[in-house]
């Protein structure tokens, strides 16, 4: 299946639109991650812990959205956005979002 930030797909002609698709994940992020990544906020450089989490979350919530597609008959998503939230009372909650057009090329 195409997913695209675009509006269209170049040399692809839009046929059908099946309507928005969402797909949501909300991760929790466990107190180990948050100390090797306190350490790397004092030391520098990048969290390789949130940085997979980030990663794992991503890909499960566009999985989600490609099979919202599929059940609508859909062959493509245009015009996908995705969005990151930080939840919970200790923001040890990480949810990603992503959103876009189901639609039929030929």
């Amino acid at each position: 299946m195409i997913i695209t930030t675009t509006p269209s797909i170049e040399g692809k002609r839009i046929v059908e639109y099946r309507g928005i698709v969402f797909g949501e994940v909300v991760a929790g992020v466990n107190v180990i991650k948050d100390f090797l990544s306190s350490v790397t906020d004092v030391l520098g450089g990048r969290s390789g812990t949130y940085e997979d989490e980030l990663q794992k979350a991503r890909d499960a919530a566009l999985m989600e959205i490609e099979q919202r597609a599929k059940s609508r008959g859909a062959n493509a998503i245009i015009g996908v956005d995705v969005d990151y939230e930080v939840l919970g009372n200790t923001n040890g909650m990480l949810m990603v979002s992503v959103s876009g057009t189901a639609v039929i090329v030929e």
